[in-house]
């Protein structure tokens, strides 16, 4: 079993020992083996739906707890195949990224309409695969920053997708079209029995201000969480709040003292409480992403999300460069560290 202690360092009392005042445990909806039946079944999705999120969590070495944790390879497009692959090229072919999904005792793949296509008839009964509906691609000179649909919700049916995945820029200049998109898609794909899982992302260049980046603060993230739930996202994956104050420094939009006073503090796992508490209190489960990679750091940095989002109440992570941008052997071990954090019975909700 991983050593986290070691792992999260001078943080590891702060992080391991820490207890949520402003939304308490007993408040949330939290994972769990029964949380298909205990949560989901309140909800109007399908018999088909149900079933579907049920794979996705008897999947992997974290099948039957209640937790996900999912590979996601979409960065040949969002950021291209060169800066993507590069460095480990084998995953230039689609066949590794599953591969590597596999071997590390994923939930699920989640990956593009090429990808997940190209070995769709090898793997679609081996391992749970997410189809990504939309993209921002990176050849547009000059840059623009946008989510355009690539495929269709009908193509992840028939290919044996369990679930679905989209991005929605909220703040951006085009996010009320997107909105309606992915609303539109996620109504889809439930008709014909797939999950939904939203990347709520922000995007804006004055959500930067005076050296801080906004678009990780926890009342801008948890807005965008709930506007993803509204919009039926089963699951949403969203950054790990680093920040708050976001709504009050930038001078925009709509939010109450109590949330900065009462419901939130400084501290990263009431940071990430707030994330879940917008995520209907948990009847949506709350993913994080693991981020980019940065080499020596990445298994540290990579335990401690999982930390905080674990003891948050949040349903797992969903990390992809920190893993396939090295050798598959390191990868596997990156991807086994995370999940022993939501297998470790010492790591409890906050």
């Amino acid at each position: 079993m991983t050593d986290f202690a070691k792992l999260l360092g001078d943080e590891a009392d702060s992080l391991l020992n820490h207890t949520c005042t402003g939304f308490k445990k007993e408040d949330l909806y939290l994972p769990g083996p029964d949380y298909v039946d205990r949560v989901l079944i309140d909800n109007d999705r399908s018999p088909h739906v149900l079933r579907n999120m049920q794979t996705l969590f008897n999947h992997g070495r974290l099948a039957g707890t209640g937790y996900l944790g999912i590979l996601p390879v979409d960065q040949g497009i969002e950021h291209s195949a060169g800066a993507s692959f590069a460095p480990n090229p084998m995953y230039f072919d689609p066949k590794n990224i599953v591969e590597l999904a596999i071997e590390g005792g994923c939930n699920c793949v989640a990956s593009t309409l090429g990808v997940l296509s190209s070995v769709a008839r090898r793997y679609a009964h081996k391992i749970p695969m997410m189809l990504k509906l939309n993209h921002n691609e990176t050849l547009t000179y000059p840059a623009i920053y946008d989510q355009t649909m690539f495929a269709q919700v009908e193509q992840a049916h028939e290919m044996g997708c369990v679930a679905v995945g989209a991005t929605i820029y909220y703040g951006s200049p085009d996010c009320r079209r997107q909105i309606q998109e992915v609303s539109e898609a996620f109504e889809r794909a439930h008709e014909l029995g797939m999950v939904t899982v939203l990347w709520s992302y922000l995007r804006n260049a004055d959500f930067k201000k005076d050296g801080t980046d906004y678009h990780v603060a926890s009342d801008l993230t948890g807005q965008a969480i709930h506007m993803a739930a509204t919009i039926k996202a089963d699951i949403v994956k969203q950054k790990l709040a680093e920040t708050n104050n976001g709504y009050r420094t930038i001078g925009f939009g709509h939010t109450h003292d109590k949330v900065y006073d009462e419901l939130t503090s400084d501290h990263p796992i009431d940071l990430a409480r707030y994330q879940v508490a917008n995520c209907f209190m948990g009847r949506a489960g709350l993913i994080n992403s693991g981020g980019g990679s940065k080499g020596h750091s990445d298994l540290g940095e990579a335990v401690r999300t999982a930390v905080i989002n674990k003891r948050a109440g949040g349903m797992g992570l969903i990390s992809g460069r920190k893993a396939f941008q090295k050798p598959m052997k390191e990868g596997v071990e990156l991807l086994n560290a995370i999940q022993d954090v939501y297998l470790s019975k010492d790591i409890t909700i906050a």
